[in-house]
């Protein structure tokens, strides 16, 4: 029997979380790109990531979409910040909120950790669909 007959419900939740904050399409890509030495890992955050964080009913996923930029922001991982920044348009948080936390980074992290996570989330917005940012902040 495979890891991925035996499905543990955390792993589900996971699965079903995953979706809804970053979309089919963007799951279904990390999915076909995973291979035999990876496949771990990817179990292993969506089982603990999404699963098990993302799937709790404490916070809103606005409001874990918001704590989320400002730790990446912060440690400097830019790449996953703009994936999350992306799935703000699934998650409600707003072009407001997501400049408040960078706003708070600068502060607590360092103007220039805030001033490059800024410029990344400035091209992510412009990107999206037009009109996302304005519209929703």
């Amino acid at each position: 029997m495979s890891v991925t007959e035996v499905k543990s419900a955390r792993l589900r939740d996971g699965e079903r979380t995953r979706r809804e904050v970053l979309s089919d399409a963007y799951v279904d890509g990390a999915e076909a790109a995973t291979t035999d030495f990876d496949a771990p890992f990817q179990m292993l955050i969506t089982e603990a990531a999404w699963g098990s964080l993302w799937s709790r009913k404490e916070w809103t996923k606005r409001e874990r979409s918001i704590v989320t930029i400002s730790l990446l922001a912060a440690l400097g991982h830019y790449e996953e910040m703009a994936m999350h920044i992306r799935a703000t348009a699934r998650t409600g948080a707003t072009l407001t909120d997501v400049r408040e936390a960078l706003l708070h980074v600068a502060i607590y992290a360092g103007v220039p950790t805030a001033n490059t996570a800024f410029r990344v989330a400035k091209q992510v917005f412009a990107d999206m669909a037009p009109g996302t940012a304005d519209d929703r902040s």
